[in-house]
């Protein structure tokens, strides 16, 4: 079942230029992710060359923004606007540059208005990395947030 996260969460309130997701901001990686019928999200990414850190592997602050995205995503999905207040992540196998991965998270508890979701990074079968991170759920965003930063 796939879901219109954008819908579901507001994305026109302060999302729609996030460089991972972002539809209104060119550089965005255009992630999009779907509801996995388990509380949880996925979506599949294909890497490239210019998100490289060392030749030839993803950048280690990708592998983190991707992670991250997929929880927040995950947040989306249950209707719930928070921002990423602790971030822990094992790197299990270096991730090539170019790999096409799978991206999946799921709330592991729930404490309104804090959260605990973890992610999962896999390339076929294999895991990559994960993470685990508490969010802090809010309600008001800022006047002008849903524009890019000048």
């Amino acid at each position: 079942m796939t879901i219109d996260l954008a819908t579901a969460t507001g994305q026109g309130q302060g999302h729609q230029h996030c460089i991972m997701c972002g539809e209104h901001n060119p550089l965005s990686l255009k992630l999009s992710f779907s509801d996995d019928g388990q509380g949880g999200v996925h979506t599949s990414f294909r890497g490239s060359p210019w998100l490289q850190g060392y030749q030839s592997l993803l950048h280690g602050g990708i592998i983190c923004s991707l992670l991250d995205s997929a929880m927040t995503h995950c947040l989306f999905a249950h209707r719930i606007k928070a921002v990423t207040g602790e971030l822990k992540i094992r790197f299990v196998q270096p991730v090539p540059a170019e790999a096409t991965l799978q991206l999946s998270a799921r709330i592991t508890h729930s404490l309104p208005p804090v959260y605990r979701v973890e992610a999962q990074l896999h390339q076929e079968n294999c895991l990559m990395a994960r993470a685990d991170a508490k969010f802090m759920q809010f309600d008001a965003l800022p006047n002008g947030a849903d524009q890019p930063a000048r």
